[in-house]
C-alpha cells in the first residue's frame, strides 16, 4: 500500500502516514470548515491499511496537534478508536500524544484517550520533544 500524505494548511493538519514503515504522523492544527469531508479520506486510508496489516505488526502513531475544534475532536477520537481496535485484534499499537505543557485541555484530552482506549499504549509528551 502506498504511503499517504496531505500537506498542512492554515486550517488542517499535516497527515503523513508512512504505511510502508508502520508509522503514522498527524501534526498541526485541525479546524477545517467541514471536518467530516477533511477526515473522510484519512479514515478510508487508515482502514485499508489496518485491514492489510500482517499479524502482530507494530504500529507507531504520533499526534502533535496544537489545536483542534469540536467537530475535529470526534473524528480524531474515531481514528484513535480504529487503532485501538487493531490493537485489540493483536497488533502492537502505540500512540505518542504531544501537547503544549501549558495547555490543560490537550493534556486532559490525552488522559481521556488513555481511559477510553485500553488496548493501545498512549504516552503523553510535551510538544518540544517532537
Amino acid at each position: 500500500m502506498d504511503d499517504f500524505f496531505l500537506p498542512a494548511t492554515t486550517e488542517t493538519p499535516e497527515i503523513n502516514f508512512g504505511f510502508s514503515k508502520n508509522v503514522l504522523y498527524i501534526s498541526g492544527e485541525a479546524y477545517p470548515e467541514n471536518a467530516m469531508t477533511f477526515f473522510a479520506p484519512i479514515r478510508v486510508q487508515l482502514e485499508q491499511y489496518l485491514d492489510r496489516l500482517s499479524a502482530g505488526a507494530q504500529v507507531k502513531a504520533y499526534f502533535a496537534l496544537k489545536y483542534f475544534n469540536s467537530s475535529s475532536t470526534k473524528l480524531i477520537h474515531r481514528l484513535i478508536g480504529m487503532l485501538d481496535k487493531a490493537a485489540e485484534g493483536g497488533h502492537r499499537v502505540s500512540l505518542h500524544w504531544y501537547h503544549d505543557p501549558d495547555d490543560d485541555m490537550m493534556i486532559d484530552f490525552g488522559i481521556d484517550l488513555r481511559e477510553d482506549f485500553r488496548h493501545i499504549v498512549i504516552e503523553l509528551l510535551p510538544l518540544e520533544t517532537v
